[in-house]
């Protein structure tokens, strides 16, 4: 199956190939960028005496060969569909940067990690120079020491952090980005005391360990968090604990009880007064975060006001989960903020990918666009053995994508430009652009 939508993918470049072709003679240039599925000695390519991929094309001058490393062949379907629209997106990129000696050799990994080292290194012995992907960790994993064996840098699309340096480098996006750039948006906005609900699980503990350090660092105080299992029927009572709804409830029910005692006419207003409260004062935080997505996150925000929080004293903030104009159906998270790749480079993409292709493209293919132009940049900067070392890769000025300003530091990670987003009930608004350059180190 993964092969014929992989084709239908191939028959509609080959078509954008020919159209650019046409194109480039008009205006007197001879050629496009070329894509390979797999070397051959047929049609206009060959291999030289080393078994790399040559493009007849280019006439015997030497070719920048990138391996992209995806899981065409893995078991469940929707991970092939997005390996071929990940592998779309890198097409595009290709194109549109007419880097014309640049040569995109995709790989199998079939989704597993034996597949994955096999992929690396089929792609190495062809000759490529620079691999990108894999998609999951396990196969970034299984990559990494093949790849440091050959000296050849991986840019992977993995959010792992744990496979991550010596060569590795993650173009993915980082939690820990989303989580400081709103949270030092809040503090500017003069909200001091937080509060957090977190899933259970993996990404749950990473938020978790972000969210502490960067209130600290930020000069706010962390005043209640909770976790949740991943069960809309689990989430009540994590809610009702970090808004200490039943303590509230307790207390406004023996202060009706001491003003009913009372009797004056003060303690009757003030009795009057609390007729429809249903818990006594305030939660004790101005800004909760909720890193959560989907349904989840639309189940998870009308809690908070069901259990007394009262939402223009309290700040909803999520992370890039939240990159999705379905959430703004939940009236409750209307008003919220998240930290996000502006989005206006990313629909052009968007309107681009789906003209070409006929479908939306799936919200991580950005990566593999990006990856590309990322390869194409450093290709046209350097030669062989030098283009992609560690100096050029991790450029403390950046790189400019789809997604944004983005660099990579030395351990792999890497740091984003993000522009602050409101949720509202006609859509996203960005109330912060994203930086357009660096102005420090990092962190």
């Amino acid at each position: 199956m993964h092969h014929c939508i992989f084709s239908k993918i191939r028959f509609s470049v080959l078509a954008l190939i020919a159209t650019m072709v046409l194109t480039a003679c008009v205006e007197g240039t001879t050629r496009a960028p070329v894509v390979y599925d797999r070397p051959t000695t047929q049609g206009t390519q060959s291999a030289d005496p080393e078994g790399w991929v040559q493009p007849s094309y280019l006439n015997g001058q030497e070719p920048v060969r990138v391996g992209i490393l995806l899981p065409f062949g893995a078991q469940d379907q929707q991970v092939q569909n997005l390996a071929d629209a990940m592998l779309g997106a890198a097409e595009l990129a290709l194109f549109e940067q007419g880097a014309t000696n640049v040569v995109l050799m995709p790989k199998d990994t079939r989704g597993t990690p034996t597949g994955a080292s096999a992929a690396a290194q089929e792609a190495i012995n062809q000759g490529a120079e620079i691999i990108l992907g894999p998609l999951f960790s396990t196969s970034v994993g299984a990559v990494a020491p093949i790849a440091r064996g050959y000296d050849v840098p991986v840019i992977a699309f993995s959010t792992d952090r744990n496979v991550a340096g010596d060569g590795i480098y993650l173009l993915s996006f980082m939690p820990e980005n989303e989580i400081e750039a709103v949270t030092q948006y809040a503090r500017r906005s003069g909200i001091t005391s937080f509060a957090a609900l977190y899933p259970f699980g993996p990404y749950g503990d990473r938020v978790s360990e972000a969210f502490q350090n960067s209130v600290s660092s930020n000069g706010g105080v962390l005043v209640q968090t909770e976790y949740y299992e991943r069960e809309t029927s689990q989430m009540f009572e994590p809610v009702k604990r970090l808004t200490s709804y039943a303590s509230r409830v307790s207390y406004l029910e023996t202060e009706r009880a001491n003003l009913e005692a009372a009797g004056d006419e003060a303690s009757q207003a003030a009795l009057d007064r609390l007729s429809q409260a249903e818990a006594w004062g305030s939660v004790g935080f101005q800004a909760v975060l909720l890193p959560e997505e989907g349904n989840l996150l639309r189940a998870l925000a009308p809690l908070l006001p069901y259990y007394g929080v009262d939402q223009r004293a309290v700040k909803f903030l999520g992370t890039g989960l939240w990159d999705n104009p379905d959430i703004v159906r939940e009236p409750s998270l209307v008003g919220g903020w998240f930290a996000a790749p502006s989005p206006e480079a990313r629909q052009a993409f968007a309107s681009s990918y789906q003209k070409l292709y006929g479908t939306k493209p799936p919200r991580i293919s950005s990566l593999a666009y990006d990856a590309v132009m990322l390869t194409a940049t450093l290709a046209s900067e350097g030669e062989r053995g030098t283009r992609f070392d560690t100096n050029e890769i991790t450029n403390p000025n950046g790189f400019y994508g789809i997604d944004g300003l983005f660099r990579f530091f030395p351990d792999g990670s890497n740091e984003r430009g993000l522009s602050i987003i409101e949720v509202t009930q006609e859509g996203f608004n960005v109330i912060e652009p994203a930086p357009t350059s660096f102005q420090t180190p990092g962190f």
